[in-house]
């Protein structure tokens, strides 16, 4: 991480200001992540394998294991094709904190943590359709390939990626 990037904690252990801080901010990239109400953002943090958030809540990600009690169709999609894995669901960084590093220490936190776990791969997934160009290349800097398409339900349509757990980000 850059210097002047915030430190992370497990979400979980922030209290509701906090909380409803990372909400918003989920919701304000709705468009990439999905919207949440409150309740289901709670129950996501409840089921997540790990929830980490910059202390100044300028930035969320959540990630399942294949044993998650989660039913997004992405995670079940993974489920479906490898015994053990750590799905990133979502990853969000404030606008104002962009280009700090967040992101990156935040994909090497459970990229340590899955290769510490016996874990053998991290997926995740990227819009294709409303594209996300800046996602695209982020993944593909830290080694993610595409290994299947599909589109949801809600029509749209999404790109999985996934790389070993245990090599280290570029």
């Amino acid at each position: 991480m850059t210097v002047g990037a915030p430190g992370f904690r497990d979400a979980r252990s922030l209290g509701n200001g906090g909380l409803e801080a990372l909400l918003a901010l989920n919701n304000a990239h709705a468009t990439e992540l999905s919207h949440l109400a409150l309740a289901r953002f709670r129950a996501l943090l409840d089921a997540a394998w790990l929830a980490l958030a910059a202390e100044d809540c300028s930035a969320l990600l959540l990630a399942f294991d294949q044993g998650a009690v989660y039913d997004s169709p992405n995670s079940l999609w993974f489920r479906e094709r490898w015994p053990r894995f750590a799905y990133v669901d979502r990853v969000v960084v404030a606008p104002e904190s962009r280009g700090r590093g967040i992101a990156r220490a935040l994909y090497a936190a459970v990229l340590a943590r899955a290769a510490a776990g016996g874990l053998e791969r991290v997926c995740c997934e990227v819009n294709l359709d409303p594209p996300n160009p800046a996602s695209d290349a982020f993944h593909a800097t830290l080694g993610f390939a595409e290994v299947g398409r599909t589109t949801l339900p809600s029509g749209k349509a999404v790109r999985y990626l996934k790389r070993p757990a245990a090599a280290q980000p570029r």
